[in-house]
C-alpha cells in the first residue's frame, strides 16, 4: 500500500511540476504582453491582464501540488524545511535549492499582488519584477533535477516555453522601440509647423498694427486744428 501511495505522489509530482513550469510561463508571456499594453480585436488589454490573473493562480495551484507532494513522497527526502529554506534539502541540494528559490519569488509576488491596493504602486512594481526571476530559476530547477529532464518530449516542452518568452520579450523591445521613433517623429513634426507658422505670425503682427481707440484719434485731430488755427 505504501509503495502504490509513493508512487502516485511520485507520478504525481512530475506531473504537476510539469504542468506548473509551463503555466509559469504562459503566466510570464502574459505578463511581458500586458506590460507592454498589446492588444487585439479578440483579446483587449482587460482581458488579457484578466487571463494572466487566471493562469497566475492556477500556476499557483499546480505548485502547490507539486511541493506537497514532494515533501510526502516517501522515495525522496526532501523535507519541510526545504519548502522556505533554499539548499536545506539532502536530496540533491542544489536543484531542489533552486526549486526553493523559484516558490518563494511566486509566493512573494503572489502575496504583493493580494495587497496590491494596501502597498504602493512602486512597491509593489519592485516585488513583482521577482517574478522574472523566477521562470529561469524553475527551468533550471526543471531541467536538473526533473526525472524527466533527459527526456525528448521534456526537452521539447522547455525549448517551446523559452522561445515562447524570448518572442515576447523581443516584441516588447521592437514596440518600445517603435515608440520612441513615433515619439521623435511627432515631435520633429510638430516642431517643424512652429516654424513655418511662427513667421506668418510675425508678418500679420507687423502690417496689421492695431489701430488707437476712437476716442484717441479725436482728440488728436482736435489738437491738429487747434494749432492750425493758430
Amino acid at each position: 500500500m505504501l509503495a502504490v501511495t509513493s508512487t502516485s505522489l511520485w507520478y504525481t509530482m512530475r506531473a504537476t511540476g510539469i504542468v506548473a513550469l509551463v503555466l509559469l510561463s504562459g503566466t510570464m508571456v502574459l505578463g511581458i504582453l500586458t506590460a507592454g499594453r498589446a492588444r487585439t480585436r479578440s483579446l483587449p488589454a482587460f482581458a488579457g491582464a484578466d487571463l494572466h490573473k487566471r493562469i497566475s493562480l492556477l500556476a499557483m495551484v499546480f505548485l502547490t501540488i507539486h511541493v506537497l507532494t514532494a515533501v510526502l513522497d516517501t522515495y525522496v527526502n526532501v523535507g519541510w524545511a526545504s519548502l522556505v529554506v533554499p539548499f536545506a534539502s539532502s536530496y540533491r541540494p542544489l536543484w531542489t535549492g533552486l526549486g526553493t528559490v523559484g516558490v518563494d519569488l511566486m509566493v512573494a509576488v503572489a502575496i504583493s499582488s493580494a495587497l496590491r491596493q494596501r502597498i504602493s504602486a512602486r512597491v509593489w512594481r519592485g516585488i513583482h519584477w521577482l517574478a522574472y526571476g523566477s521562470w529561469p530559476v524553475a527551468m533550471a530547477h526543471s531541467l536538473g533535477t526533473g526525472t524527466d529532464a533527459s527526456k525528448l518530449w521534456m526537452d521539447a516542452i522547455a525549448a517551446l516555453c523559452t522561445l515562447s518568452i524570448l518572442g515576447a520579450l523581443g516584441w516588447r523591445i521592437g514596440d518600445h522601440r517603435r515608440s520612441k521613433v513615433r515619439a521623435l517623429s511627432v515631435g520633429a513634426t510638430t516642431r517643424a509647423i512652429t516654424r513655418r507658422v511662427s513667421p506668418v505670425h510675425s508678418a500679420m503682427a507687423v502690417t496689421e498694427r492695431p489701430r488707437p481707440p476712437a476716442g484717441i484719434v479725436s482728440r488728436s485731430s482736435h489738437h491738429v486744428l487747434e494749432r492750425n488755427r493758430r
